[in-house]
């Protein structure tokens, strides 16, 4: 006799992977957003000669800029090539295997 464990296991699986990708694509806009505001200071700064010498902007240079902007950009390749390679038809396979093994895999009580 099968119980509903195994369907509501099913749907807390699918939640916690669905969570877990709006974590990344919540952390992707913030990063972004904050990437922009700091684009635009360093634009000011250097193009424009707007001073802006007070403490976190001081440092803000073109090696910092050239290390911020590799590392947002490897952040976006990594997490659409990752979605790009593991797509949604790889996940329900993967999903259905996961449930299938549990399936399997009977609780023995002594």
């Amino acid at each position: 006799m099968e119980t509903n464990c195994n369907n509501d296991r099913g749907k807390f699986e699918f939640q916690k992977i669905f969570s877990k990708k709006s974590v990344q694509f919540r952390s992707l806009y913030v990063h972004a957003f904050i990437y922009t505001i700091g684009l635009t200071i360093y634009i000011l700064k250097e193009f424009y000669g707007v001073s802006l010498n007070f403490f976190p902007v001081q440092y803000l240079n073109s090696v910092v800029m050239v290390i911020w902007t590799s590392v947002f950009l490897v952040s976006v390749i990594d997490l659409f090539a990752s979605y790009k390679i593991f797509d949604e038809e790889w996940e329900e396979r993967k999903m259905k295997s996961l449930l299938d093994n549990k399936k399997v895999k009977k609780q023995k009580w002594e």
